[in-house]
């Protein structure tokens, strides 16, 4: 798991079928790195959020058949990050 935070949403109008309606969240890792996860929360951007990344992120979306390797698991309500 990695916290990201989302920085804003990505919008597809042709997709794979294993892909559904699922929302997608651009995020971004404390390098700074750019990914793109699917989001069955509801994440705004700006919301702190920990992700589920691999074979496991497929189990955090209600059809574990989604194809994806970067989900987010849940809006992170309270942080303080060290530094």
């Amino acid at each position: 798991m990695e916290i990201m935070q989302v920085i804003g949403s990505l919008v597809c109008t042709h997709r794979v079928a294993g892909l559904g309606h699922m929302h997608l969240r651009v995020l971004r890792s404390n390098k700074g790195k750019l990914s793109v996860a699917v989001d069955p929360v509801g994440a705004s951007a700006g919301n702190w959020v920990f992700t589920a990344s691999g074979s496991a992120a497929r189990f955090a979306c209600p059809d574990p058949n989604t194809y994806t390797d970067l989900t987010i698991g849940g809006i992170i309500d309270f942080w303080a990050p060290d530094g």
